[in-house]
């Protein structure tokens, strides 16, 4: 069975919050972590953000998973469902399937998965350990949007950067 995943554009309220993501990122990458930004808004206003903390080594400590652990402990599954997940990545396998069994609503990301995976074949890195699969292969029923293409050239940067590559 075929399940066609629909991504839509990100809407121009989403650009604010978007360009906040990769201000993480970049706070991220220059505490010497990889480069990846979230942020969660609930009733209009951004209820919790936050930074990639994989350094110390616990590759779960995704922002997008953190988000997840925040809004189980602190929102109603109402405000959950409503909520919008914004991110300067598109969320990898594990943390989509947190989004989903934590009930969020729409995720709405700068950079793709497709992206960031041709980025780094184009710079002769190994593939992540885990399958870089869609939001929609992972939680069907999650509203996505993304990639923004005016954020595209910047996230690159940043990617190389950690790669330690020439943009």
């Amino acid at each position: 069975m075929t399940t066609e995943h629909r991504t839509t554009e990100p809407l121009p309220d989403d650009l604010p919050h978007l360009r906040r993501c990769v201000d993480l990122a970049r706070a991220a990458l220059d505490a010497g972590d990889a480069p990846f930004g979230s942020l969660l808004v609930s009733g209009g206003a951004v209820v919790f953000e936050d930074r990639n903390r994989i350094a110390g080594g616990d590759g779960t400590r995704h922002p997008e998973f953190e988000i997840a652990r925040w809004a189980a402990e602190h929102l109603t599954p109402a405000e959950r469902a409503t909520a919008v997940t914004y991110t300067s990545g598109e969320h990898c396998a594990m943390c989509s399937a947190a989004h989903a069994w934590v009930g969020l609503g729409r995720i709405v990301y700068a950079g793709s998965t497709e992206q960031l995976v041709a980025w780094h074949a184009e710079w002769g890195l190994p593939p992540a350990p885990v399958a870089p699969l869609p939001i929609g292969v992972v939680a069907p029923t999650v509203p996505v949007s993304g990639p923004e293409p005016s954020l595209t050239a910047e996230l690159r940067a940043l990617h190389a950067r950690a790669a330690g590559v020439a943009p």
